[in-house]
């Protein structure tokens, strides 16, 4: 096998960064570490992504696998009424908010 068979991917167009699936609850999500340790898997923590929790493991062959959590969801942070009104990020992009609003492109909705 030539080194070049062996080396892992690169992040660019045209990859996937990870393949996430969906748990209703955390208690679902628990059951799915438990069955995936079981097996072998190494699986991370419980991570709070803010507005859902998440684990993460890899394939033999280097893929990333999330199982994400439907709660909290993004009525965390703001009315649901009004959902996707307004930028929100999680509290540690908070003090960059203004620079990170300036480079994203404008979304039109046609009315």
């Amino acid at each position: 096998m030539t080194s070049a068979a062996r080396s892992i991917g690169r992040s660019g167009a045209g990859t996937i960064h990870h393949v996430a699936f969906r748990a209703r609850s955390q208690e679902e999500q628990l059951a799915w570490r438990e069955r995936l340790s079981a097996a072998g898997q190494q699986v991370t923590p419980v991570i709070d992504r803010q507005y859902f929790d998440a684990i993460y493991f890899r394939t033999p062959g280097g893929v990333l696998f999330e199982i994400a959590t439907d709660p909290p969801g993004f009525a965390v942070d703001e009315d649901p009424a009004h959902l996707g009104e307004a930028l929100k990020l999680p509290e540690k992009f908070g003090p960059h908010g203004a620079q990170i609003e300036q480079v994203l492109p404008q979304i039109r909705v046609p009315s």
